[in-house]
């Protein structure tokens, strides 16, 4: 089995020199950045399986590293974990919204770094089926990555995991599912994820489908969850 290459990005000495020593004993092939202009440069140079990012570099913020990332064809779909010590909502919203695939508060425990390492790549990998979907007018092709208008004849420029989760939706049209099974099923694992993460994610999924005129399709059924509906919204 191949060695996945982790990428650490992060200035305080001592905390990078711990990551780096746990993530080895774990197997994994380690890189450090100290600087946002270091971590551009490695990512640049080879691509990480995950990049474990500090929020506050010399630089650039950790979030918009992820920003500018995630409008880079060759690393939007990079996984990346931030690590901080901003633990109020609105942070971790910020930083879900710039992109990042999940979110640690400083200090935390190896077991769960590790964790939530395993998590991240597991939703990472690739859905099971590579069969092309059409549903209430949109084409979902996995092999190609491609989500499609088919009236229109425009692509949606989807996220990662806004495309898992488009996909799942599209796989199973109109049945109302709870944040938890989203997690469940879309996500592979939720111990360590929080519920809050599937609303940001619905919100960015909703925005890369309005240029296609195709975010009323993403319900929010009250109570219950959100559904995939080919019929108008009850509620958004």
């Amino acid at each position: 089995m191949a060695v996945l290459r982790v990428l650490v990005v992060e200035d305080e000495p001592a905390i990078a020199e711990l990551i780096t020593l746990h993530l080895r004993h774990a197997g994994f092939d380690v890189a450090l950045a100290v600087s946002a202009e270091q971590a551009q440069a490695a990512v640049d140079a080879v691509l990480p399986a995950l990049v474990l990012l500090d929020w506050m570099l010399p630089g650039a913020t950790g979030v918009e590293l992820t920003r500018r990332w995630r409008a880079s064809p060759r690393l939007r779909e990079l996984p990346i974990l931030l690590l901080t010590a901003r633990a109020t909502e609105q942070d971790k919203i910020a930083g879900l919204d710039a992109g990042a695939d999940d979110y640690l508060v400083k200090p935390f425990a190896t077991g769960e770094l590790l964790a939530r390492i395993r998590a991240v790549l597991r939703r990472r990998a690739p859905m099971a089926s590579d069969a092309p979907v059409e549903c209430a007018g949109l084409r979902l092709d996995p092999a190609m990555r491609r989500v499609s208008a088919m009236a229109r004849g425009l692509d949606c420029r989807l996220g990662p995991t806004e495309f898992k989760l488009l996909h799942y939706f599209m796989l199973h049209p109109e049945h109302v599912h709870s944040r938890s099974q989203l997690l469940d099923r879309v996500w592979g694992d939720h111990v360590f994820i929080e519920e809050r993460t599937v609303d940001v994610h619905i919100k960015r999924l909703r925005e890369a489908l309005m240029p296609v005129q195709c975010a009323h399709l993403i319900d929010t059924v009250r109570g219950a969850g959100y559904r995939l509906t080919l019929a108008g919204p009850t509620r958004t």
